[in-house]
Parts: structure tokens; C-alpha cells; sequence
């Protein structure tokens, strides 16, 4: 066999070798950078690359079609067929699928499928590095500790299938977190950020929000569990909805497993779920939030199907004007429930609300509420009310008419998504936000802050 190291080449190769009735092939490749720091200094940097090739095998039988998914790291031309001969085995091995489909076909090819892939290095700090030193120098004058890391990875998918489809996607991501902590490490404050490309973040900007956090938390006021008004940050909205979305699955839903199933086997579809005008909604070519523009499925779920491999994607309203307007399908799970095909995208915004920022939702305040930096360890209670459980983190602060006047202690909360948007009195500006909770799985989010009169701290908690 001739050596084939380019990615288009291994795609190809996988697909000249198949003896089964379907062959999909991914080829991902990736590379990535990154800066970690601690007490105002840099500690390491680095970059890696690698490649995983997946490898889903389809075979027809009297009783359906079966598939087989296997997929490896760093292969090399050597180990290529075997992978697809593996591949093979697992599927003329396997029962019939439950969501076999015919391949996807149709789809024009995508420019560039031949070309090297898309790479990141070092130099994606270039302009990054100077500024996070100059906000180490500041720190330090100040008095605080940087802490933190920074990320940036590039992967280069290569699809192609039996049925003729050749299409690549570059995605880009990046996330930033920078943790400020006082001398005597009694005082800690978060900040975060995603990015494409690290042009638009300011460490300067950021290291001056966390600064003003630990002069908040210069005075800490005890307060017990209760219903407290609470504004949440775009990044703590994000982390809820973002669980929101990954549990709305139709399927799951018209079977009378979830918060959008309805008795007798329905689902909560048209039901408006917020008196806010709110729209939340997935969109592949989103500015600044852009991913994969068709469906990349490693492998068979609830929400995915390896047979929807290359199905194209579009921008998706799952909450229209606060009325739920679509549940995630796949193309299998669309024809058991009689809705449209609407796959998931890997993007979520949430619109409509008004033109506020979160610090002017905090000086518009009347009496008494609680100002949230972010959330972790968040866990599902009820999937039937998709009730989560999480604690705060990196600072709670109590506001009193608009003014910010000390921090509180931390809470272990109980809330339902789902409810907070039929609450929620106020919506502000949307903005990118990185998720603190699934910010490793999940970073192209823009959301608003949101205020909620009355957010459930059923506990304190002793967490930082």
C-alpha cells in the first residue's frame, strides 16, 4: 500500500479499501497552544498535535442495516486498514441499528477539502502575551495574585463517505480563565472568555473587573439559605441553558421522560415557556460563534446518528419569543415522532432581551439581591422538571439599592432552568460568554444576565 499522510488522502484510502455496503470516515486533526501562570508569572506553555480517525462500517442484512464505529489516534498508513477492517467486523458483528438511515448524499464538496489542514501555534499569543505580563505588572502593584490559564486549539475535520460526500470543516477555540486572589488567599474572584483567535480578549480590561471583586469582598456579610432576587451573569445563564438545551431531545420527550413531555405521550411544543420575548437559538454561521455548518457524529445517542453523518445544519429557534418552538432530532428520531428533522448545533444563543449590561442590571436595582459570578458542580436532580443542583463559586455579592456592598457566603442551589425563564423579570444585553461548568465541552455561547426575584439558595455552602 502507497503511504498516505495527508488528510484527504487517509479519508480516501479508508474509502477504497471498504468491502461493507456504507463507509463514513472523519478524519480530525488538531493542534493546539497554550499559557498557564500562577502568583503573576508565567509557569509553562506548550503545543501538541494529533490526529483521530474514526471509521463507521454499515452493513445491510435481511433484518436491517447494522453499523460498526471505531475509532483510533495517530494512525499511521500501516494501521489503516486494519482500523477499517475492524470497522467492518464490528458491523457484520452487530444486530440491525435502531436509527439506520441511507447515507447521506447530495452535499456539495466542500472548498479546501484537499488542502493541509488548519494549524495554531505560539504565535497565536503574540499580541496576548505582552498584555497578559503588563496586567501581571499591575497586579502585582496592586497587590493581587494572576492566576489562570489559556487555551487555543484548531481542529481540521475531514468527512467523507461511500455515498460520495467530501466535506471539511476548520473550528476554532479558545478560552481564557484568569483567577485573582488576595496575598493571604481569603479572597478569590473568576473571570473567563472565549475567543477564536485571541485578538478580542483584554487581560488588562479583565484583570480590572477582578480587582474591583476583591475590593467587594473586602467585607463579608453572612447570610443564611432562602429565595433570594439574584442576577446571574450570561456565563451562569449560559451553563443552565446550556443543560437546558442537551436535555431536549424529542424523543426523550414524547416518550414522557423529560420536562418537555406532556401526559399521555406529548410534548410541551408551542407551550409558551417565558413571559419574555426571548429566542434561543442555534445558528452555524452565527458572527463570532461560526461551528461545523453539517452534522460531524462519532458515534450513535439520544441527540446524534452516525447514518446523519453530513446532513447540513441551519439556524434553529428552539424557543421562539419564549414559546418552545423545537426539540433536537435526528433524522431516525424525526420519523418516530412525527417532527421535523432539527439535528443539534454546536453553538446557543439567547436573544430578546433589553439593551442593559449586567453592571447596569446591578445600579437599577430596588432593595436587596445577589449579584452570581458563576457556577459548578452542576448535577440533575429531577429530569422530569430537569431540577439541577450546583454550588457558587469565585464570589456571591450582596447588592443594596444598585450598590454593591460586600460579599456573601457561597450556596448550594436547586433551580430548573425551565422555571427560571418562566420567572425571570429582566433579561439584559446578550453577550459571548464562556460557561465556567462545561466551558471543556461546550464554549460558543452568547447570552444576557438575567434577574430572577426569586433564585433558590437551598443550603450555604462552605466552597470558594
Amino acid at each position: 500500500m502507497s503511504r498516505v499522510s495527508k488528510p484527504y488522502e487517509i479519508v480516501e484510502r479508508a474509502l477504497e479499501l471498504s468491502t461493507t455496503d456504507g463507509l463514513v470516515v472523519i478524519a480530525d486533526e488538531q493542534s493546539s497552544a497554550n499559557l498557564r501562570w500562577a502568583g503573576n508569572a508565567l509557569t509553562t506553555n506548550g503545543v501538541t498535535r494529533g490526529r483521530t480517525l474514526t471509521v463507521v462500517a454499515t452493513a445491510d442484512g435481511a433484518r436491517g442495516t447494522a453499523s460498526g464505529v471505531v475509532s483510533r489516534s495517530a494512525v499511521t498508513s500501516e494501521e489503516l486498514e486494519p482500523l477499517v477492517r475492524a470497522a467492518e467486523a464490528a458491523a457484520r458483528g452487530a444486530g440491525p441499528a435502531e436509527d439506520a438511515q441511507p447515507l447521506v448524499s447530495g452535499v456539495p464538496s466542500s472548498p479546501g477539502f484537499t488542502d493541509a489542514p488548519a494549524e495554531t501555534g505560539s504565535e497565536v499569543f503574540a499580541d496576548f502575551a505582552p498584555a497578559l505580563g503588563d496586567a501581571f505588572a499591575r497586579a502585582r502593584s496592586g497587590g493581587r495574585e494572576l492566576y489562570g490559564f489559556a487555551h487555543h486549539e484548531m481542529t481540521s475535520t475531514y468527512l467523507g463517505t461511500s455515498t460520495g460526500l467530501r466535506l471539511r470543516h476548520d473550528q476554532p477555540n479558545g478560552t481564557l480563565e484568569l483567577n485573582a486572589k488576595s496575598p493571604d488567599r481569603t479572597r478569590s474572584a473568576w473571570a473567563g472568555r472565549a475567543t477564536r483567535d485571541f485578538t478580542d480578549v483584554d487581560p488588562a480590561a479583565m484583570d480590572a473587573e477582578l480587582a474591583r471583586r476583591l475590593r467587594w469582598a473586602e467585607r463579608r456579610i453572612e447570610l443564611p439559605a432562602g429565595r433570594y432576587e439574584t442576577l446571574l451573569p450570561p456565563t451562569a445563564v449560559a451553563d443552565l441553558l446550556i443543560y437546558q438545551f442537551w436535555s431536549s431531545t424529542a424523543r426523550d420527550a414524547v416518550e414522557g421522560r423529560t420536562v418537555f413531555s406532556t401526559p399521555g405521550g406529548g410534548t410541551r411544543l408551542g407551550e409558551t415557556l417565558s413571559p419574555l420575548p426571548l429566542t434561543l437559538r442555534s445558528d452555524p454561521y452565527a458572527p463570532g460563534l461560526e461551528s461545523a455548518p453539517f452534522v460531524i457524529a462519532h458515534s450513535s445517542g439520544d441527540s446524534a446518528s452516525v447514518f446523519d453523518n453530513g446532513l447540513p445544519l441551519a439556524s434553529t429557534d428552539w424557543v421562539r419569543e419564549g414559546r418552545l418552538e423545537r426539540l433536537t432530532t435526528t433524522r431516525h428520531s424525526a420519523g418516530l415522532t412525527g417532527l421535523p428533522v432539527a439535528p443539534a448545533v454546536d453553538n446557543l444563543l439567547l436573544e430578546g432581551g433589553g439593551e442593559r449590561t449586567l453592571e447596569e442590571m446591578v445600579a437599577a436595582t430596588t432593595g436587596r439581591a445577589l449579584l452570581l459570578t458563576c457556577l459548578w458542580y452542576i448535577r440533575e436532580v429531577d429530569p422530569a422538571t430537569l431540577l439541577l443542583t450546583g454550588l457558587t463559586r469565585d464570589g456571591v455579592y450582596l447588592v443594596e439599592d444598585g450598590e454593591v456592598v460586600g460579599e456573601v457566603n457561597n450556596f448550594r442551589f436547586n433551580e430548573s432552568p425551565v422555571d427560571l425563564l418562566s420567572r425571570a423579570s429582566e433579561a439584559g444585553r446578550t453577550e459571548r460568554t464562556l460557561p465556567r461548568e462545561w466551558g471543556d465541552w461546550f464554549t460558543r455561547a452568547a447570552m444576557p444576565a438575567l434577574r430572577v426575584p426569586d433564585f433558590n439558595m437551598s443550603s450555604v455552602s462552605p466552597g470558594v
